[in-house]
């Protein structure tokens, strides 16, 4: 099969446990894009941090960010979807964080609005101390949480809980799900995402693939957690890594090596560069 675009999940797959990439997923990267593949990344993480992400991959890459809530065309500097959460349902959200005490976290493309220092915003505090100003993820507490949600309302793509409770952490998701308002899904055990209904990584690759008149059966899509299942379901060739959950792997068509034995550049060979 001729591929013509590659999306790539972050955490867990693209980078290894030492939150890096290795110079053998730079090459392969690298290779792909010069035989014609398109590399995207598509991740959960805020867009400001996902750019800068793309940016270490050497080659020009559009950016999924928040779980495909909102896609960008850097090279032609254009907004090729996004799909915010609205007033209403933020206050939705809210209610449920409150219910079963979980510290909110609400997002845009570039800043998070939280309440305290905890897991994901302490992650950006730190990585803001190694960034220039212009790649630094805001970090905005909130006190009244109406004014933010009206200010921002054309906005705020996606929230996240995180917290070290996992049962708690299940309860609450299961009550968002039964809503059925929202996509919610985890990239790791401690936590859950919720973006609008109809938002999804899968759905956006297949808009990114629109946008560039790409196939989905020229579509290669990587990743390990549960949000990257229906990007995995609708690639022409989903992998999971070798790290993946068991529910990956099980609808995968391919399972290549661990995010820390360079899983995504062994994709790459067998797959893009062999053929």
């Amino acid at each position: 099969m001729d591929y013509k675009l590659m999306c790539i999940d972050m955490d867990g797959t693209l980078l290894n446990d030492k939150k890096t990439i290795s110079e053998s997923n730079l090459r392969a990267i690298k290779s792909a894009n010069e035989k014609g593949v398109k590399i995207a990344i598509c991740t959960s993480k805020i867009f400001t941090f996902a750019e800068y992400l793309s940016e270490l991959l050497g080659v020009k890459s559009p950016v999924i960010a928040s779980n495909g809530a909102y896609i960008m065309e850097k090279d032609r500097n254009e907004v090729v979807y996004n799909a915010t959460i609205g007033v209403e349902k933020c206050k939705k959200l809210l209610a449920v964080f409150r219910q079963y005490d979980i510290c909110p976290h609400f997002y845009t493309k570039d800043i998070v609005f939280t309440e305290d220092i905890i897991l994901s915003t302490r992650f950006f505090k730190e990585a803001n101390e190694k960034l220039s100003d212009d790649k630094q993820v805001k970090v905005k507490f909130v006190k009244d949480w109406d004014t933010v949600f009206r200010k921002y309302e054309s906005k705020i793509f996606k929230a996240i809980a995180v917290d070290k409770d996992i049962e708690k952490i299940k309860k609450a998701k299961i009550a968002l799900k039964e809503t059925n308002e929202f996509e919610v899904v985890s990239s790791k055990i401690d936590n859950f995402e919720v973006t609008n209904k109809g938002v999804s990584k899968g759905n956006a690759v297949k808009i990114l693939g629109d946008y560039y008149g790409i196939e989905s059966e020229q579509v290669i899509c990587i990743g390990d957690s549960e949000n990257d299942l229906s990007m995995i379901e609708f690639a022409g060739l989903g992998i999971a890594m070798g790290n993946a959950y068991e529910s990956v792997k099980e609808i995968a068509q391919y399972v290549t090596d661990t995010n820390n034995c360079d899983g995504v550049a062994k994709a790459i060979e067998k797959f893009v560069l062999e053929v």
